[in-house]
């Protein structure tokens, strides 16, 4: 196994990571806050960052057209979404109910 083969399946690795980290956050996020912030509804970004993370499962596909799509849409919701998020909120994760 040669290095480049190493920094290919370490770069999955990383983005397949943060790829789950923003689906398992979309996830936690109460629905009636994505209208507030005018951007789409739960439902997209749960299926958009659901459709990231199959698409990273392949460490083959970590550097195409697919993997690249999948970690820009990952990367939008992290830096554009879940700050707006936590902002409304005002904590990092909604509590369970009761």
């Amino acid at each position: 196994m040669g290095f480049e083969t190493l920094v290919v399946y370490a770069l999955w690795a990383i983005l397949l990571a943060v790829k789950i980290f923003a689906l398992v956050d979309a996830i936690r996020r109460p629905a009636e806050y994505f209208p507030f912030i005018g951007r789409q509804t739960k439902l997209l970004w749960v299926a958009l960052t659901g459709v990231s993370v199959l698409a990273g499962l392949a460490p083959s596909l970590a550097l195409s057209i697919f993997g690249i799509a999948g970690t820009v849409i990952a990367l939008i919701y992290l830096f554009d979404i879940r700050p707006k998020m936590i902002e409304i909120t005002g904590r990092r994760y909604q509590d369970g109910p009761g």
